[in-house]
């Protein structure tokens, strides 16, 4: 079988968002499904919607077309600014986009009224992770503004905390967003359907027992996908944590000195790295490196441990767990390791069916078929 790749339990996920969407559902709060670490795999979209998904969410328009092209038709979320490049492509295939620029919300205007449709908007609010957003107190004036854009829909709006700066969603910073809320309703009218909370990192706050106030929806991808609570990247209960596993082949295993020797400097990546000496250790090599996987986070089998990588080798002290060239070895990801091993084009996906054996292979390039699918979107 084809080494390195990713096996996908699509079985896992459906039941770890099933699990979460029954959980917040009876807080009154919808699941937006991310598909972003899967780069909009129509097969994930379709097994997260069968879990009792209605939306999903992506931050690539790319993800998004190729959701479109595979036969998706709920609705989907452009879930970064769009860029003015791509405000066309962003108003025939997405339904809403979360936005902070006026001057974005004017060209996606143009391109609703020039093709004939309507296009939703989300209006993101800064509320401390000093990553996108409008500050709050320009909030309203952003809002009066967007609702006189033709074409324009005026949607809700959001946040998004625990991505830059790490900070955690609360009371406080969740209460403040229930507040806009309200305030924009009161000077605006009923504008605020969706008031979307944020990401996996609110599950702790959600599920805490406090009150949600007008929060009603959060964008889910790390804790369906890895089972994991993002702000401590602790296992959440009653959740897969094995849904994606990355197994990746040895191409060699050799007896060798722990310490480097010799003049040290720099390494490929432009780190100073000082080995320790442990003696004489069984050392293997894996094919796969920085350029694939973020080696940081990645977790292996008990016994093995991760000495380094370069661009295309990942270095192992296997001395407890001996292994052969061509044996494999299954890792465990976090989110970082996911996104980058999901990109690259040299790593196998392999997606798991629920009561099938066989594996589906994906690979994640729109082909000369797709893009004929795609113009029939149109």
């Amino acid at each position: 079988m084809t080494a390195p790749r990713l096996v996908v339990s699509l079985k896992k996920i459906h039941h770890n968002a099933s699990v979460l969407v029954a959980r917040l559902g009876r807080l009154g709060i919808s699941v937006t499904g991310v598909t972003k670490a899967c780069m909009g795999q129509p097969r994930l979209a379709r097994m997260l919607l069968s879990a009792g998904i209605r939306s999903l969410g992506d931050s690539r328009i790319e993800n998004i077309e190729r959701m479109r092209c595979g036969g998706i038709s709920a609705p989907i979320t452009l879930i970064r600014s769009p860029m003015l490049s791509q405000v066309d492509r962003v108003v025939r295939y997405a339904d809403t986009s979360f936005n902070s620029e006026l001057d974005v919300i004017s060209a996606l205007s143009t391109a609703a009224v020039k093709s004939n449709r309507r296009h939703s908007v989300v209006l993101m609010v800064e509320l401390g992770d000093l990553r996108e957003g409008i500050m709050p107190g320009d909030l309203l004036k952003a809002a009066r503004q967007t609702l006189r854009f033709p074409n324009i829909d005026l949607k809700g709006i959001g946040t998004n905390l625990a991505c830059r700066s790490g900070v955690s969603p609360d009371s406080n910073n969740m209460g403040e967003l229930s507040r806009l809320a309200v305030l924009l309703d009161s000077a605006c009218g009923a504008v605020t359907s969706v008031v979307s909370g944020g990401n996996s990192s609110n599950l702790k706050w959600a599920l805490s027992g406090a009150g949600t106030g007008r929060i009603n929806d959060l964008r889910l991808g790390e804790a369906i996908l890895l089972g994991l609570d993002p702000l401590d990247r602790a296992p959440l209960a009653g959740l897969y944590t094995d849904a994606i596993v990355l197994v990746a082949e040895v191409i060699e295993s050799k007896v060798k000195p722990s310490q480097a020797w010799g003049k040290i400097a720099q390494t490929a990546f432009g780190d100073s790295v000082r080995t320790r000496d442990c003696g004489t250790i069984s050392q293997s090599i894996l094919a796969i490196g920085e350029q694939d996987i973020d080696p940081l986070g990645l977790t292996p089998p008990p016994g093995i441990e991760i000495l380094g990588a370069s661009s295309d080798h990942l270095m192992l002290n296997t001395s407890k767990h001996p292994v052969t060239v061509g044996s494999e070895i299954e890792f465990q990801l976090n989110y970082s390791a996911l996104l980058r091993a999901m990109t690259s084009s040299f790593v196998t996906k392999k997606f798991s069916e629920p009561n099938k054996n066989r594996p589906f292979t994906s690979g994640f390039s729109i082909g000369s078929r797709q893009r004929e699918e795609l113009q029939r979107w149109h």
